[in-house]
């Protein structure tokens, strides 16, 4: 899935002290000419940046951000320290391209799965599907996004939590549409969906857990009918197309 999501990519912003400052692709803005760092700009799609980032990804969620050093990075990735230099300035911007880019992946996910399908209870079915898939595929990714949320400062912070906002308030407008005139708030539903979907980097195991689609339309039960859900074969979302499993990093 390409980085560069139909809204359109915007401008790289500054960093939490005012200095200016991921799939499968990675696709980065360019530095200003003028900054006074020295790093030049990162290519377009580039497969070392990718890498880093997996690999900052790997390094955050099993050690934990502020344990977590750009020496471990550098070790993990392979890539010297002055190399991770060249693309980031500091270990916040890596955990600040990881979150941006797990949120616009998704959000792009989700409006290709969602074109087109106008049945409530299919979208919903499609929603869940997209979001575990993404889990599943990314789990080091997601345990940074579910653990590292505050950690973040200034433009950082406001750039990701508007991605975030983005998510929750489309995915609000699919759980409303289950009971449309019902003039009933969903953020209750909505945060419940979340947390029954968020939870999962914790107790799932592929040896014995079902696929992301069996998964979803399992938890589609939960979240509609109940325990038990009476929700038949048929009904299920299906797998969606491609990888189950959607890596963000384009090897």
């Amino acid at each position: 899935m390409p980085l560069a999501a139909r809204r359109g990519r915007p401008a790289r912003p500054p960093g939490p002290a005012g200095g200016s400052e991921g799939t499968r692709c990675v696709t980065m803005p360019n530095r200003r000419s003028d900054e006074s760092d020295g790093a030049r700009p990162a290519a377009p799609n580039d497969a070392k940046l990718a890498r880093i980032l997996r690999a900052a990804a790997a390094v955050f969620a099993d050690r934990g951000y502020h344990q977590a050093s750009m020496r471990d990075v550098s070790r993990a990735s392979g890539v010297s320290l002055s190399g991770l230099y060249y693309y980031v300035r500091s270990k916040e911007e890596l955990l600040f391209r990881i979150q941006e880019h797990c949120f616009r992946s998704i959000l792009e996910s989700l409006d290709e799965v969602l074109d087109g399908e106008r049945d409530p209870e299919r979208r919903l079915r499609l929603l869940i599907a997209n979001h575990l898939g993404f889990f599943l595929g990314n789990m080091k990714e997601m345990k940074v996004l579910s653990h590292e949320a505050d950690v973040l400062g200034g433009e950082y912070r406001r750039t990701v939590n508007a991605l975030k906002r983005e998510y929750v308030d489309r995915t609000a407008r699919v759980v409303a549409a289950l009971r449309p005139g019902s003039g009933e708030d969903p953020r209750l539903a909505t945060f419940a969906l979340f947390g029954m979907m968020n939870w999962i980097y914790n107790w799932y195991r592929p040896d014995r857990d079902p696929p992301a689609d069996v998964l979803a339309s399992r938890m589609f039960g939960l979240f509609v009918t109940g325990y038990p859900g009476d929700v038949s074969p048929a009904q299920d979302a299906g797998t969606l197309a491609g990888d189950p499993h959607p890596s963000i990093w384009r090897e």
